[in-house]
């Protein structure tokens, strides 16, 4: 009987799985689960890396959207028997998932693509597939004049018009920092910073509960002008939503977004090629092009069109111009911020 592709494809994986992790038997295996983050993240990583994927091996993986602390918390819950493969963490998260032994080294030696990342994104412990971007965004019809600072969230024109996130997402934590060193604090200490978000309220039209929410309210119509995702404004500029991105005077915040294999996974040998496929630079050149648009961390990749022009022409450039924060100082009180957050800022 003849064998077909696909049980090939399987075979080889198989093999590949025992080859890349002794312990894993083939009986163990479900399909792969891999949280990715909700907005445009799915969109890109659905559109991009799931064929990619699939080509690559003949295997399937479903997404999962969610913010990294809701990745954490149900594979916390689950430790034995976690209901989720490969995780997707921005710098923080990233750090408390590696300090709770939530994840477990990458396979660098068998990675086809693990060598060809700049030395930033090479990380044994979860490797950053791309770079995020933070800086101003806002609708080009109702704002004629573009903003160039922070510190124009503030302006009184733009009452009742000005969106954030909660300090749930990476997004909403790192505005409130930088807000913070405007004034004289940063990492270490955020007391002015909150001050400031405190006067910012008559403003506010409102607190998404993640980047993917925030960008929706612009095709809703119902905020004007607030920090956002470079990628997340371009997918929807590419939808026909009037709304651009400016990196403020102060510098865009910029971070790396680490992909990590669940410890205890069934799927280990596939989480390891997902991981590879998203390292690769056709995955990373594809996600890098229109409406995609996310920061690529294969040195292979070349940087260009929009990216290039509004961001920087290569990663050397990036680091000069853009903000990176310190995570691991953040993380020492980011839990204690996030709570009073929630508790003082509200509309």
């Amino acid at each position: 009987m003849e064998l077909s592709r696909r049980h090939l494809l399987g075979s080889a994986l198989t093999l590949s799985a025992l080859q890349l992790f002794p312990g894993i038997s083939q009986a163990q295996a479900r399909k792969l689960v891999f949280a990715t983050f909700t907005g445009s993240w799915e969109e890109a990583h659905r559109d991009v890396l799931v064929p990619a994927f699939k080509k690559a091996t003949g295997q399937d993986v479903l997404l999962d959207a969610m913010l990294s602390v809701d990745q954490i918390a149900k594979v916390a819950a689950a430790r034995n028997n976690p209901p989720i493969d490969v995780m997707l963490h921005d710098p923080g998260p990233a750090l408390t998932a590696i300090g709770q032994d939530l994840v477990e080294p990458f396979p660098v030696a068998s990675s086809k693509n693990y060598k060809d990342l700049i030395p930033e994104a090479q990380d044994p412990m979860g490797p950053s597939m791309f770079f995020q971007v933070v800086g101003l965004t806002y609708n080009p019809e109702k704002i004629k004049t573009p903003p160039t600072s922070w510190a124009d969230l503030w302006k009184p024109e733009y009452k009742g018009r000005v969106g954030i996130t909660n300090l749930n997402s990476t997004l909403g934590t790192g505005f409130l920092v930088e807000i913070a060193r405007m004034h004289g604090g940063g990492e270490g200490n955020v007391e002015e910073g909150f001050k400031a978000i405190d006067k910012l309220k008559p403003n506010l039209a409102a607190v998404a509960a993640n980047p993917g929410a925030l960008a929706a309210l612009y095709q809703q119509g119902q905020i004007d002008i607030s920090p956002g995702n470079f990628n997340a404004i371009q997918i929807l500029k590419a939808r026909g939503v009037p709304v651009e991105f400016v990196a403020p005077k102060e510098g865009a915040i910029a971070f790396k977004t680490s992909i990590h294999i669940v410890k205890n996974s069934p799927n280990k040998a596939l989480a390891a090629q997902l991981i590879d496929v998203a390292l690769s630079p056709e995955v990373q050149g594809k996600l890098m092009q229109a409406p995609y648009l996310v920061v690529p961390t294969n040195a292979k990749v070349k940087m260009e069109g929009e990216i290039a022009k509004v961001l920087a022409k290569d990663t050397a450039e990036m680091k000069k111009k853009f903000v990176f924060q310190d995570w691991k100082k953040i993380n020492e009180n980011r839990a204690a911020w996030i709570d009073r957050f929630n508790r003082e800022i509200k509309l």
